[in-house]
């Protein structure tokens, strides 16, 4: 029986494919175009914000373009994530409020409107003239029906100096210490900025937010794809579901470096496996 190819023609520059996945260096949108119709159970984006940022070994000026051409490049992102979507897919846009709200009613005519997770965001900067900046968008839609949604559970807050509760959960505590359900607003998570933590120079996403991605909407054997995978948390987040990837990035230096940590996410894996054996 012929293997199964979700390509429409065989890509070139791809720095890894195993089993779990291939890692492709190259254009975002080419590689989404290149995707066969209705192959992924997940698209997850968190592309550049325009804003003049560097990435890899890029001087900024490729995530700096007029709005207007920055636009229309991201809704022929979209209009691709749909298409390569399975019917039940979800698809999560990662942005500031500013896009998100663009480009959401923008999916919201081909998709179900599922969520506006709130991601904290620490450190930010006062912009004259509005309320503070406390949080970027994390839409999830679905193509139609979801084919598979769990609510994941996390610890309830508590205080760091005492350990305990900081709410008071009443005549629920008994079931609190299982977890709460999780809710639109996440103020546990924050995009990773200090060196000691980041993989590479920009800011990346922490690991338990697309480990929440995954636990809501993968499966097992399901398909990730991420056609802007910076440091790869998408992708080890996937693999550590039991989810297959393909994912692409154009800067060769964040494909090694995903390159790199799946790698040793793997080998942990396989070290933890062989203890418990």
């Amino acid at each position: 029986m012929e293997r199964f190819s979700p390509w429409q023609t065989e890509p070139t520059r791809v720095l890894y494919q195993e089993s779990v996945g291939s890692l492709i260096c190259g254009d975002a949108l080419a590689f989404l175009q290149n995707l066969k119709d209705e192959i992924a159970d997940i698209v997850f984006l968190d592309p550049p914000f325009n804003l003049g940022k560097k990435y890899g070994n890029s001087e900024g000026k490729a995530d700096l373009i007029p709005e207007n051409e920055y636009a229309e490049f991201m809704q022929n992102i979209l209009s691709n994530s749909i298409r390569v979507l399975k019917p039940g897919g979800a698809l999560y846009l990662y942005h500031l409020p500013h896009w998100a709200l663009r480009f959401g009613s923008l999916v919201e005519k081909k998709m179900t409107f599922r969520h506006w997770i709130a991601v904290s965001l620490k450190n930010g900067f006062p912009r004259r003239g509005f309320l503070y900046p406390a949080h970027y968008a994390l839409l999830y839609f679905s193509k139609g029906e979801p084919r598979s949604f769990k609510r994941p559970k996390i610890g309830p807050p508590t205080c760091r100096h005492c350990g305990k509760y900081i709410k008071d959960y009443g005549g629920y505590l008994e079931y609190v210490k299982d977890g709460i359900n999780l809710s639109d607003v996440w103020v546990d998570l924050s995009p990773v900025r200090h060196p000691s933590h980041k993989n590479r120079p920009a800011n990346e996403l922490p690991l338990e937010l697309t480990r929440r991605v995954v636990e809501m909407s993968g499966m097992d054997k399901g398909l990730l794809v991420d056609p802007f995978v910076g440091a790869g948390t998408s992708i080890v987040a996937a693999v550590e579901r039991g989810m297959h990837f393909l994912a692409c990035d154009r800067e060769e230096s964040c494909c090694k470096i995903s390159i790199q940590r799946l790698i040793e996410h793997l080998a942990q894996n396989r070290e933890i496996e062989g203890q418990s054996g």
